[in-house]
């Protein structure tokens, strides 16, 4: 039973904790406020399909406006809290301070921040000192514009650097710009690079359950096709292209135990956005539980 007092579906692991809501991370102008965020979240994280549920975004900025309204609702355990760094890594200790204070309310997963272009081994060294050793250290290499070659390529590289340090890398899907969605290619290096790191990464901006063309949005079911092909050397690019839903739930839903384990290790979270993806599309795609 859930604290809802509903009978819970059963979720296949492929998707335990998979969908964040990073509602908060869209621009306040238009965006639904701090207080329905909450609402919205406690009720699908205590629902039937509460077990698709993962992590709660916040930019450290917005967490006073979070805890003043999570004091409000009660939420009956904590919430798994994506603590994002919009203000300057020096605000971090005070953000945690804030969290450690509030056990009954939040419970820091991971510190997520954007680095710069050129990130090195220092830089890295520098968050970590940040980030407790039970929190995960998120950092997204910031994708250039356009498709030229050198830029793409020393971000592919950043990707590997802070794969490479122990941190995961984030990788962008979806934003307000056309520019925000990246390319296969892009994609399929990115992916490559984080199955032979063995380092688990995450998303942001995800849309859709399956890759659309028009507007052009990649899928959560392509994504992790795409990493369990990466894992075999499989074919990566065929994946991230496919707009077949039954072809690809077929495919994850023949996944060994111990081949779910591997993708789920590499693709450990979806962030969805503006709002979460609908997990009942997700429950309801007959995967085996």
């Amino acid at each position: 039973m859930t604290e809802a007092g509903a009978d819970a579906w059963a979720i296949p692991p492929l998707f335990s904790r998979l969908v964040d809501d990073t509602s908060l991370l869209s621009p306040r102008a238009g965006a639904p406020g701090v207080d329905a965020v909450v609402a919205r979240h406690l009720e699908a994280r205590d629902g039937r399909n509460g077990e698709l549920v993962g992590h709660l975004a916040c930019p450290v900025s917005r967490l006073p406006a979070l805890v003043t309204e999570l004091a409000k609702a009660g939420p009956a355990r904590p919430v798994d809290l994506s603590l994002v760094v919009d203000t300057g890594l020096g605000a971090v200790p005070k953000a945690l301070s804030t969290v450690f204070s509030r056990t009954a309310l939040l419970s820091a997963r991971t510190i997520e921040t954007a680095a710069p272009p050129d990130v090195d081994a220092v830089w890295l060294e520098r968050v970590s000192e940040f980030v407790p050793e039970d929190v995960v250290a998120v950092v997204e290499p910031r994708r250039p514009l356009g498709d030229d070659e050198g830029p793409i390529g020393a971000w592919l590289e950043a990707v590997r650097r802070v794969a490479e340090h122990g941190c995961s890398p984030k990788l962008r899907c979806g934003g307000p710009r056309p520019s925000d969605v990246p390319t296969v290619d892009q994609v399929e290096r990115f992916v490559r690079i984080t199955a032979e790191s063995e380092r688990g990464f995450t998303t942001l901006g995800l849309r859709q359950v399956v890759r659309s063309d028009d507007p052009d949005q990649h899928g959560v079911l392509n994504l992790l096709v795409a990493v369990s092909r990466a894992i075999d050397d499989g074919d990566v690019v065929g994946a991230l292209r496919s707009t077949d839903k039954e072809a690809l739930v077929a495919e994850l839903g023949a996944l060994s135990p111990e081949a779910v384990g591997g993708v789920r290790g590499r693709l450990s979270r979806c962030g969805t956005d503006p709002g979460p993806l609908p997990v009942e599309e997700l429950a309801g795609l007959g995967m085996p539980a």
